[in-house]
């Protein structure tokens, strides 16, 4: 009976042993983006794996592929998918696969200014958080990256100044193809980390791309000219697989969110700092910054609405999400006695 009993209780103790280690072993949530390392978001991003660690006494473990090492977004999506990686901080462009509808903000021309931006975004980054979700995705929140400017090799002042010209459209969207098109411009599709060998090459003649990522990526050092227009908003955010997200305890997520939206909300305000200070840079480095006579201006507005419009009613994202949009955009104008742009009078 004694015999049993020692039996018995070592097999408890090995059980209870069993059980105590799988339920202590540390959810490991692996994220890539092609942020290099080094840089302050790399450093920003660690800082919060490391205090999400802490706080959950390392129950959730996060750890961060910078500089591109798991390929490009395609391949990251992919990884995704087949479990190797659990999340990526990827351009909204990159997760229109999964939710069409992301790509509402970042559409040509479809903004004036960094205050239109603001006055939309607070009122529809919950519906597009929400579309995220429901494709199977959880955000933390948005970062935007400023305006993308035309940078070429000579002024661009002109629509003539870009005949012939080949301007990069990044892999995967097909919105800016059919806008050059639309302009009658050459777009050249290649991934993000192709584009600096095709500015030295000359498989690249232009590119749209803010300051702070002309800066970081290095780009500048093979333009010599920005044209002044906000043509396209660019925008960054972090997902989790929804599935991985969901393992962790309702205690582990909240403090997952917490950490991580802070840290994304850090990043959209510091990016407009950074923005400004990466301008300064491209002047003192040699850059001329030039305009587009109005008449160019209003040409390229009237046919990147044009665009927009056609590819909501095909389908390629939602046409009332666009409305909504363009609804807001006009409420905001009609407040500040801003003239309304070419996109409002085409969709409505």
């Amino acid at each position: 009976m004694i015999r049993i009993k020692k039996i018995v209780t070592r097999g408890l103790v090995l059980l209870l042993l069993c059980f105590g280690a799988a339920g202590a072993q540390a959810t490991q949530i692996k994220i890539a983006t092609i942020t290099p390392e080094g840089s302050q978001w790399m450093r920003e991003m660690r800082a919060a794996a490391a205090e999400i660690k802490q706080r959950t006494e390392g129950r959730v473990v996060v750890k961060f592929y910078g500089g591109g090492v798991m390929g490009n977004d395609k391949k990251v999506l992919r990884k995704m998918r087949i479990g190797q990686l659990q999340g990526g901080a990827f351009t909204s462009g990159s997760l229109a696969t999964y939710y069409p509808d992301i790509v509402l903000y970042t559409l040509p021309l479809i903004f004036e200014s960094q205050d239109e931006v603001d006055y939309v975004r607070a009122r529809m980054d919950p519906v597009m958080a929400a579309g995220l979700d429901k494709a199977g995705l959880v955000t933390f929140g948005f970062a935007g990256g400023g305006f993308g400017e035309l940078m070429a090799d000579r002024p661009v002042m002109r629509n003539d100044d870009l005949r012939g010209q080949k301007v990069w459209v990044p892999e995967g969207d097909p919105i800016s193809v059919k806008g050059l098109e639309a302009l009658d411009l050459l777009p050249v599709v290649l991934p993000i980390t192709d584009v600096l060998t095709g500015l030295q090459t000359g498989l690249l003649d232009a590119v749209v791309v803010p300051p702070i990522g002309a800066v970081v990526l290095q780009w500048y050092t093979k333009v010599s000219y920005v044209t002044e227009l906000p043509i396209a908003y660019t925008m960054a955010t972090l997902v989790i697989d929804k599935r991985v997200f969901n393992r962790l305890s309702e205690n582990d997520q909240a403090v997952f969110r917490e950490v991580m939206t802070a840290v994304y909300d850090s990043f959209d305000r510091s990016n407009r700092v950074d923005n400004e200070s990466a301008r300064q840079a491209l002047i003192k480095n040699g850059l001329k910054f030039v305009h587009l006579d109005e008449q160019t201006v209003r040409r390229w507005r009237e046919a990147a609405a044009g665009v927009n419009y056609s590819m909501a009613k095909e389908g390629v994202f939602s046409l009332s999400l666009l409305q909504e949009l363009q609804g807001y955009l006009n409420e905001f104008r009609s407040r500040n006695g801003v003239q309304a742009a070419a996109s409002a009078e085409i969709i409505e």
